[in-house]
């Protein structure tokens, strides 16, 4: 079976494997920001990535992009802040141009299909701005095209919340760093993964609005909202497993 990696591919395969538009392209789109002391900066590129090659593998006539790793700018009440050593990030309208100029090359090549699977919560608003202003421009130019935006968090069921969280859930805005990412890294690279640097935290708590220049205090000194402490790689399948299947059966 040839990779479902575009990267992997010659470009006589790729041509063949795309002409005509035959298939759907999935780009994953993450960030490069620190998720505790316990963990690699890269959770929230390697875990859409996994996701995107597990769906394509699944389905017939798709074709994964190379991520997308720079993200925006990591927010204190979601990410920690962008004030932590490691966290690498671009602006809002350098990821709006950024992925909509990858989009538009991948429609030069005949593509007209796409899946985003965005992997960092602040992205979002910047990928439907790349998406909305693709479309439009092909539009004008006589050309179909379509893009499928999610983030594959959206896709875990309040079942699978029950299951990983037995004791009670504290909620999705404070999952940076927490059980969830740990989990499914457990699963999918454990070799990234140290549980021995792990810091026990509580619940972040925030006041209901942003400040600028933001405040570090508002942040446990370890970069995690939540304790990561319950992490298991068993409970990183479980939540794999319902994502990529719910991908997969909406776009299959």
């Amino acid at each position: 079976m040839k990779s479902v990696k575009i990267e992997n591919l010659d470009w006589v395969s790729y041509r063949e494997l795309t002409e005509k538009g035959r298939c759907k392209i999935i780009l994953p789109v993450g960030a490069i920001e620190q998720h505790g002391p316990h963990m690699s900066l890269n959770p929230d590129v390697l875990i859409p990535s996994h996701i995107a090659v597990k769906v394509a593998e699944r389905c017939d006539n798709m074709l994964v992009a190379p991520a997308i790793s720079y993200g925006y700018k990591s927010q204190v009440k979601s990410g920690g802040g962008n004030f932590f050593p490691g966290t690498t990030c671009v602006s809002g309208s350098s990821l709006e141009s950024y992925v909509f100029d990858v989009l538009q090359a991948y429609v030069n090549h005949g593509n007209r299909e796409f899946i985003l699977i965005n992997g960092h919560f602040e992205n979002s608003m910047y990928l439907c701005e790349a998406a909305d202003k693709l479309v439009k421009k092909c539009k004008n130019e006589g050309v179909n095209v379509k893009v499928y935006l999610l983030s594959y968090w959206d896709f875990i069921s309040e079942e699978t919340i029950e299951k990983v969280f037995p004791d009670g859930f504290s909620g999705w805005a404070v999952e940076h760093g927490g059980v969830l990412e740990t989990s499914i890294m457990l699963k999918i690279h454990p070799e990234l993964v140290d549980m021995s640097k792990a810091v026990d935290v509580e619940p972040a708590t925030f006041p209901p609005y942003d400040v600028f220049p933001p405040d570090p205090s508002w942040v446990a000194a370890s970069g995690t909202l939540s304790s990561p402490l319950p992490a298991t790689a068993e409970k990183g399948e479980i939540i794999l497993d319902e994502c990529i299947s719910g991908i997969a059966s909406h776009f299959g």
